[in-house]
């Protein structure tokens, strides 16, 4: 489902196509230490402003909300499956591989070509892993992205719902018209279930949705999800809670990017050709509709396509002012971003984290004094940062389920592996 610009009356509306209890390993064995060493646990603790990683000795409680203890790998460098989840070799966490083959992608500035165009849009998405938190019941809600409330179930069931899933008494979402795509962690400490559009309206009370995908596990491929233009996660791609701060390299795993599909995508004539692997399906009335605004379509450029900055591209030479902007564009070099979306308007939206952990919108406020979501006539250096990157972004023609990230030697090393 194309994300909602919600401040814009010319955003237009698509429809769906088709439609443990604490988080913790404890680990038993024994530890080897010649005697002319020491050893420290590592460990990462989570709260409610981000991530942060050092030597400790104490973990946040699982309290009745359902906090959830969480221990990321020991000094030889683990990584928590909660914070970066899936298998080594998920298209989430696979770099491009040195085989690359990269294909100008020819996508403009300013899509909208006004100075209102939001640079960039942010598609929030709602992870809820605390398995240890009280079940709620989803209800079907047949609002969708109507004129409609989402804040009450309707009488017909539908889209796998109801579904009851473990979510913190105090975590509330409203009612709006976002692609509010979800994402909760069952007591088992590795079962995903993702619906789309979530609300919940009153603290302790049920929520609703309009269809549930089909579960993923935390720690296989992760490809499968709640983004209805694409069906790819809502988890893997993320901007997560502790990625994008000050100082840092960029986030170590794939994004996703939505678009505007009239003036960015391959102008398809068949339901097929408007997607390409990983994804498994496109908008409903993709055909006549991607495209169909683009007067240099290309045939490549298709939803599901992975778009990175080639490996030829010195970064130091794009002209990047800010510092969150310079961290996505080592980002899409090392990794790339996935096309999972539409926009329904003229934009480019980056997925970040919206959940009881916090959100990825406060922490960058917080770090830079400005918003995550910009405009154009906002004249900020992201803002700005944000244009040159999707101007020189290029699809990796070859990514295929057999060469993820184009193949060959990856441009990094792989994320350690995780097991439950």
């Amino acid at each position: 489902m194309g994300l909602r610009n919600q401040n814009n009356n010319w955003g237009r509306a698509r429809l769906l196509r088709s439609g443990l209890s604490i988080v913790g390993f404890v680990m038993v064995g024994f530890l080897a230490l010649k005697l002319s060493q020491a050893a420290t646990m590592h460990m990462s603790l989570e709260a409610e402003s981000g991530s942060y990683a050092g030597n400790a000795s104490v973990v946040q409680g699982a309290g009745a909300s359902g906090d959830a203890l969480r221990f990321g790998g020991g000094s030889s460098g683990g990584r928590d499956p909660l914070k970066q989840p899936f298998a080594s070799n998920s298209i989430w966490n696979m770099p491009i591989g040195s085989n690359a083959v990269y294909v100008p992608a020819h996508m403009p500035a300013n899509p909208g070509g006004d100075d209102w165009t939001p640079m960039p849009q942010i598609d929030d998405e709602h992870i809820v892993l605390r398995p240890s938190a009280p079940l709620v019941d989803i209800n079907y809600s047949d609002a969708g992205w109507s004129s409609k409330s989402r804040c009450n179930s309707t009488a017909s069931s539908g889209g796998g719902l109801p579904v009851s899933v473990p979510i913190p008494n105090d975590y509330v979402v409203s009612s709006d018209n976002t692609n509010s795509g979800a994402a909760f962690l069952l007591a088992d400490g590795r079962t995903i279930v993702q619906t789309q559009p979530f609300a919940r309206c009153t603290a302790g009370a049920a929520a609703t949705s309009v269809i549930k995908f089909a579960n993923v596990d935390l720690y296989g491929d992760g490809i499968i999800g709640a983004h209805g233009g694409s069906r790819l996660s809502s988890v893997g791609g993320s901007i997560r809670i502790g990625e994008l701060r000050p100082g840092q390299q960029g986030p170590k795993h794939a994004l996703k990017l939505n678009v505007d599909s009239p003036r960015i995508l391959y102008n398809c004539h068949t339901a097929s050709e408007c997607y390409r692997w990983p994804a498994s399906t496109a908008d409903s009335g993709a055909v006549g509709d991607y495209g169909s605004s683009n007067p240099a379509p290309n045939l490549a450029l298709k939803m599901g396509a992975l778009l990175a900055l080639p490996a030829s591209v010195n970064l130091d030479s794009l002209g990047l002012e800010s510092a969150p902007g310079k961290q996505i564009a080592w980002t899409l070099q090392n990794y790339g971003a996935y096309i999972v979306d539409s926009t329904g308007g003229a934009a480019y939206a980056f997925s970040a984290e919206h959940g009881p952990d916090g959100t990825l919108r406060n922490q960058f406020q917080a770090d830079y004094g400005i918003p995550l979501e910009q405009r154009i006539n906002d004249q900020t250096a992201w803002s700005r940062d944000v244009q040159r990157l999707m101007v020189a972004l290029a699809i990796v023609d070859n990514n295929s389920a057999s060469s993820v990230g184009g193949g060959g030697t990856p441009r990094q090393a792989l994320a350690p592996e995780v097991k439950p």
